[in-house]
């Protein structure tokens, strides 16, 4: 049984952060077609996403009586819509690239509004839930050891960072939520955790594959990418593979977010924006950082 370990940071709304998106090359990651287009294709879910996470947890909102979330949940709020806006920016440089962009967001606008539609608030507020779990892994991972981005570009890799602190700051939101008024059932929340995984790293190969395509590159080549690229992600030493351990806690009858503690570089952002205002600065020192 885990203990309850407080490892929390309060949510800090942060606004008109500029990382220079309109000055990176087209394969950021080190000219890497395969891993810069799924970076971009998991970049693409999250305005959208994020969208469909304020909405999920709105619907709880005159449930909380805590104060304490409910000022928590004011800021998630705000920090995630100011995610929305940065990741729209990305976007739009994929747009100009001639990427399919509004074809995917249209695909999963449609999907998130019928989620909200059709399924119950709890199985929302369990996806969701399930999902910054996930982010913050995913962040906790990218950043944790500084040879894992040392090929992208610092602008992009400030972007992801400054979206890393800020999901390290508001993780367990709608955890409680989920908990304190969710009435989720525990096969809910468990499952939800399987789905958004399953969904979540589908949908990203399924959109890299097409944006190659769009790249000009043909079926045979992307075949061979995704052989030579996808271990990095997901083999045996892959990249995300090593994140299991965390990722399976999520299962366990007493898991919260806070068990985790986090990521051990978290300060070095804060003094650096603090010091600087500049986010891309605050990124740089952030994974410089890392082990």
């Amino acid at each position: 049984m885990n203990a309850y370990v407080k490892n929390q940071v309060e949510p800090v709304v942060r606004s008109n952060l500029d990382f220079k998106l309109d000055q990176i090359p087209r394969f950021w990651f080190n000219g890497d077609p395969f891993k810069t287009r799924m970076f971009d294709a998991l970049s693409l879910t999250f305005p959208v996403g994020e969208r469909y996470f304020i909405q999920s947890v709105r619907l709880f909102r005159d449930k909380i009586i805590d104060p304490e979330l409910q000022h928590k949940v004011t800021d998630f709020i705000r920090q995630e819509a100011q995610h929305g806006i940065a990741h729209d920016k990305m976007n739009d440089e994929m747009k100009r690239q001639g990427m399919p962009v509004e074809q995917f967001i249209n695909f999963l606008g449609k999907r998130f509004e019928e989620l909200i539609q059709v399924r119950s608030p709890q199985y929302n507020i369990a996806i969701t839930a399930a999902s910054e779990h996930l982010t913050a892994l995913m962040a906790e991972t990218f950043y944790s050891k500084k040879e894992t981005l040392q090929d992208v570009h610092p602008y992009v890799r400030a972007l992801f960072a400054w979206h890393a602190i800020e999901e390290m700051e508001h993780r367990d939101v709608a955890f409680d939520v989920m908990k304190q008024v969710g009435e989720v059932p525990e096969t809910t929340r468990k499952a939800a955790l399987l789905i958004t995984t399953c969904l979540m790293f589908g949908y990203t190969f399924y959109r890299a594959d097409v944006m190659l395509k769009y790249d000009g590159f043909n079926r045979l080549q992307r075949a061979q990418m995704a052989v030579k690229g996808l271990p990095w992600f997901f083999g045996r030493h892959g990249k995300l593979t090593a994140m299991r351990s965390q990722f399976m806690d999520w299962f366990k009858a007493d898991f919260h977010p806070s068990q985790h503690p986090v990521i051990r570089q978290y300060q070095v952002w804060i003094d650096t924006l603090a010091e600087t205002n500049d986010p891309i600065a605050a990124g740089e020192a952030f994974w410089q950082a890392a082990l």
